[in-house]
């Protein structure tokens, strides 16, 4: 196995990527990004491809798709015991992960970052949870963990056209999910804070953004060892017509019915199980528990 590998997901950018992926190749030759690629051919491969290239001695992972792409690398690369680097050229509906961790978008930029670029140490999540027949899950994310509606708004974007892009595809999603959602009875427990009540979202954020832009965490460190827990209460649909357009300025956290709290491990338990979202997956449902791990991957950033 060569020392870089490129993980390519076609389906990514609502299936452009692989049309684009011939073009791709050659600019990051002719930058000096030389390696094999490994292209996927249904969901979940990426994750395999990427346990294969780390147990065959890949050193380098450069990811190309969007968040959910980087979401199945990074569980292959864990599940493979982690060591290996990993770039993004970030081709995708999200590109929250990039955005949260400072790696630049423009393919040159990428390219760039990908072959000469620093080498920075970041947390990762842990997830333990029901899949939707039962049976026990535990997955990494890269991002974001949530429960309760980011998990439908998830679902609904992931189902729907991605041409207008990653921020339209969230709004809509967003907007069309909560004009039916109820909030749940939750008990949350955040390291030694406990929260019981009506919850629209429990987020553990080690990001900045998600769903599109949305500034959900601002001021978010990304290798501090805790997550950025937003509990999201019982808003009312005029709250939410409010409060929305400031959360992609990070201005949605002085609303009463919103709170920050910071915590290295989360457990989201409710009376009817909720929908779980991982890096804008939808894998299963509560009872969840997120778990911070230090410093778990290498990030090749700019």
């Amino acid at each position: 196995m060569a020392a870089v590998v490129f993980l390519v997901n076609p389906a990514s950018a609502n299936g452009s990527t692989g049309k684009r992926w011939p073009e791709i190749s050659r600019r990051a030759s002719a930058a000096g990004l030389d390696g094999e690629a490994l292209v996927s051919t249904r969901p979940g491969e990426i994750a395999e491809l990427a346990e294969r290239a780390v147990a065959d001695g890949a050193r380098t992972l450069v990811v190309v798709g969007g968040d959910g792409t980087v979401f199945e690398a990074v569980n292959g690369l864990m599940r493979a015991g982690g060591g290996a680097e990993l770039a993004v050229l970030a081709r995708g509906t999200g590109k929250d992960f990039v955005q949260s961790q400072g790696i630049p978008t423009d393919l040159d930029r990428a390219l760039e970052t990908a072959r000469t670029g620093s080498v920075r140490t970041v947390d990762l999540g842990c997830a333990r949870y029901p899949a939707p027949d039962g049976a026990p899950v535990e997955s990494w994310f890269a991002n974001f963990g949530g429960a309760g509606i980011s998990g439908a708004i998830a679902r609904r974007a992931n189902e729907t056209s991605k041409a207008l892009g990653g921020r339209v595809s969230f709004v809509w999603a967003t907007v069309a999910v909560f004009s039916r959602w109820k909030s749940e009875e939750v008990r949350v427990t955040a390291g030694e804070e406990i929260r019981e009540g009506r919850f629209f979202e429990i987020l553990a954020m080690l990001g900045e953004y998600t769903a599109g832009g949305m500034r959900m965490a601002p001021g978010a460190s990304v290798d501090d060892g805790l997550f950025d827990v937003v509990l999201i209460g019982d808003v009312t649909k005029a709250d939410f017509a409010r409060t929305f357009p400031k959360v992609y300025r990070g201005k949605h956290l002085s609303h009463p019915k919103i709170e920050l709290v910071r915590a290295a491990s989360v457990t989201v338990e409710a009376e009817r199980r909720l929908p779980v979202a991982l890096d804008g997956e939808q894998p299963g449902t509560t009872p969840v528990t997120f778990e911070v791990v230090p410093r778990a991957l290498r990030l090749r950033v700019a």
